[in-house]
């Protein structure tokens, strides 16, 4: 016979087994998170290891030299897209959180790129609106800099082509910051 148990009121001892279930649930979930987390994932794992670490992809895209992307994306809520690409070979070569302001200069091709291009490295948007100042659509990202949420806006004229972009602040979700 537990006598800590035995001694507690019944409503006490309830309390304590539901706060270590919760406890139990939360680390459980927590590593479940880790496992799924495509920044842990290392160079080299198979096709069939990163489905079964990472799941189903959001989305998957053809690349170059027999190269496939697998696309995972938290979007529309979350404020990250993760790209692993798979060779011909079976093995990962590469994986990045696209979503990263440091990258957006070195990435976006203004002029060049398509709305296939843009879906290939962002996934779908959140958001697709029309402006008035702007002749086609705004397709928007929630990402995060640091403790900030941000959007990360690109323009597509009616051809489908990217015209511009930037960056600016996710004012509609300031107080999710903390």
């Amino acid at each position: 016979m537990n006598t800590i148990s035995s001694s507690l009121p019944g409503g006490l001892a309830a309390a304590r087994r539901a706060r270590a279930l919760l406890v139990a649930c939360a680390v459980v979930g927590a590593l479940a998170g880790c496992a799924s987390d495509p920044s842990r994932l290392p160079a080299g794992a198979t096709r069939a290891e990163t489905l079964q670490r990472l799941g189903t992809p959001t989305a998957t895209y053809p690349l170059a030299d027999g190269v496939e992307r697998l696309q995972y994306s938290r979007a529309p809520a979350g404020t990250e897209v993760s790209n692993v690409d798979i060779d011909a070979a079976g093995r990962v070569v590469s994986n990045r959180q696209e979503l990263d302001e440091r990258l957006f200069g070195d990435t976006i091709r203004v002029d060049a790129w398509t709305e296939a291009d843009v879906l290939r490295t962002y996934g779908r948007p959140f958001e697709i609106r029309r402006v008035a100042t702007y002749d086609g659509v705004v397709w928007s990202w929630r990402y995060r800099a640091l403790n900030d949420l941000r959007l990360l806006h690109i323009y597509i004229d009616p051809s489908g082509r990217v015209t511009r972009y930037h960056t600016g602040p996710d004012l509609t979700r300031q107080w999710m910051r903390w």
